[in-house]
């Protein structure tokens, strides 16, 4: 009998989202906009501390929101993280803008700060001094935030902090999601919470947050009838939606407190056969461990990456390749990129394990030991 699938990162609802879907219905206020989508906003500004969020469609319309803000349009340049999904990359490509990619460094896998550095110097050099830089906490793992800051304060550039994967992550104690000039996050079916799907846009700037949802709303001038003087989206995030997010922030923490529990099991248990783990970079970052990483060395585990997946795969057991860095898509690889190779390695070597807040013991202990079949067969 085959055994129930195992999912890498499956939805995990709380209880309470049907009472504010309730409320939407009993109010009537089933289109967008409505108290859910307020109450939302709040809830998320409350919980990162960042006054000013705004609900939306997807992290990825919140991107392309804050690069219009910045007034990134054709010709203009965007320095990007490269390891990561390709919804971070294209809003750059929206505005007919070009992405500038830069590698990762080895102990987080984000950006590497001093590829960042080198890249901004280069094309100030060619004349091209680049209106935004774009940096992800990749699986919820805390880049080196506080020096990318640096580096953007030095150079007077923007940036955007890509939390869509970090929601309740910490870096020395402050919330990922509260350090950009813009910050992101994405609440998809497969994120630490969801609303099936959606996104938001935070900012410290007010006027910001205020374009953002006007922008959001197809740009509709104040008017009797529909007047449009902007080229307006429809960005925005429903009532109903929003409601099951509302839901979903009640459980937030333990969600969190379920995936880090998921990454110590299998630390436990794998690290001896010589699984590498993505890890936090300090004592003050916390990551919330969306998706347990890990890095395969072939030549102690005597398989590839690719062969423990199948494997996995076979006991009907769920993984993913860590993301294919956008320097080596087919859309990106002819754009400037800065690096050295090791987010082509993580890539090669790397595996997403089950990380679910919803996974029981035994799921784990099932995950683990089709690994140990795998490598020990």
């Amino acid at each position: 009998m085959t055994e129930e699938r195992i999912w890498l990162s499956s939805p995990h609802m709380g209880g309470e989202e049907l009472d504010f879907i309730h409320d939407a219905f009993s109010t009537n206020w089933i289109a967008p906009l409505g108290a859910n989508v307020d109450g939302f906003e709040k809830d998320l500004a409350a919980y990162i501390k960042v006054p000013y969020v705004a609900a939306l469609s997807s992290g990825t319309a919140a991107i392309h929101l804050a690069l219009i803000q910045l007034s990134v349009k054709a010709g203009d340049e965007v320095i990007a993280q490269s390891f990561t999904f390709c919804g971070t990359t294209n809003p750059i490509l929206y505005q007919q803008a070009t992405p500038v990619l830069v590698d990762s460094e080895p102990d987080t896998w984000n950006m590497c700060p001093i590829a960042l550095e080198k890249a901004v110097l280069d094309r100030i050099s060619k004349g091209k001094r680049p209106k935004a830089v774009i940096v992800v906490h990749l699986y919820g793992m805390p880049c080196k935030i506080k020096e990318i800051q640096s580096i953007c304060n030095k150079y007077e550039i923007p940036l955007i902090e890509d939390a869509a994967e970090a929601l309740g992550s910490e870096i020395g104690g402050q919330m990922a999601g509260s350090f950009g000039d813009f910050s992101v996050l994405s609440f998809n079916g497969n994120k630490i919470i969801t609303t099936s799907g959606g996104g938001a846009l935070a900012s410290k700037r007010k006027d910001w947050i205020d374009t953002t949802r006007f922008l959001a709303t197809q740009a509709r001038d104040d008017a009797p009838h529909y007047e449009h003087a902007t080229l307006g989206y429809n960005y925005r995030m429903s009532n109903i939606l929003a409601g099951i997010g509302r839901g979903q922030m009640k459980v937030l923490d333990g969600h969190v407190a379920n995936r880090r529990a998921n990454n110590a099991f299998y630390r436990a248990r794998l690290t001896d056969l010589g699984f590498i783990f993505q890890s936090e970079n300090s004592e003050g970052d916390r990551s919330n461990y969306w998706l347990t990483s890990v890095f395969i060395q072939p030549e102690i585990l005597g398989k590839t990456r690719e062969e423990i997946r199948l494997a996995l795969w076979e006991s009907n057991i769920e993984t993913r390749p860590l993301w294919k860095p956008m320097h080596l898509q087919p859309l990106y690889k002819e754009f400037p990129y800065y690096g050295n190779g090791v987010s082509d390695e993580l890539f090669d070597k790397g595996l997403c394990l089950p990380s679910g807040s919803n996974l029981s013991e035994r799921s784990l202990q099932r995950v683990v030991d089709a690994i140990v079949k795998c490598v020990t067969k």
